[in-house]
């Protein structure tokens, strides 16, 4: 079973999630309506929370946690990702905030308290350092990210498309789940 409690908290899924059974999903995490979690994803909410955004894939073999709350960062880290965002494979997410209808690239990481704001695409094996806030409608590459130049409206619009592409494919998995 890809879900599993952490002391007193249980993973809270919305409508139409799907979650692949090789995927473990664990403690403080919410999923929202159409979110889609895939091969070997760990998404660990046991010392903070992550949530997740409607219509969000959270790819292959991609890491999520969080850092705890401590008397000098009362908050933690906690793990935000929107709404319609596509997060690749064998990305790492470590107590990051990312806006709605971002593309996070293969192997990406994001470090704790970065901010990736709405409409932003990171390059595969990029590396957002931690604190850093980038800037929207930006495409983001290299070990460290920086902005390479602003989206085309073509690449803005594919945003939200990768996002839907996903919603299809796990309808088509949910299918054949209930059969």
């Amino acid at each position: 079973m890809p879900i599993s409690s952490y002391l007193n908290t249980s993973p809270i899924l919305g409508e139409n999630v799907y979650l692949h059974p090789s995927c473990q999903v664990i403690g403080d995490v919410t999923l929202g309506d159409d979110s889609s979690i895939w091969c070997n994803t760990v998404l660990r909410g046991d010392v903070n929370r992550i949530v997740i955004g409607r219509g969000t894939n959270v790819q292959d073999l991609t890491m999520g946690h969080v850092s705890h709350k401590t008397a000098e960062k009362p908050e933690g880290s906690p793990l935000i990702i929107g709404d319609y965002v596509t997060v690749g494979h064998s990305v790492i997410l470590h107590g990051c905030t990312i806006g709605n209808e971002c593309l996070i690239g293969m192997g990406a990481i994001v470090m704790d308290d970065a901010v990736i704001p709405d409409r932003v695409m990171i390059g595969a094996g990029s590396l957002v350092s931690p604190g850093k806030t980038l800037e929207s409608g930006m495409l983001y590459m290299g070990r460290p990210a920086k902005p390479v130049r602003m989206l085309t409206e073509e690449e803005i619009a594919h945003l939200k498309y990768s996002a839907e592409h996903y919603m299809r494919v796990k309808d088509n998995y949910l299918i054949g789940t209930k059969s």
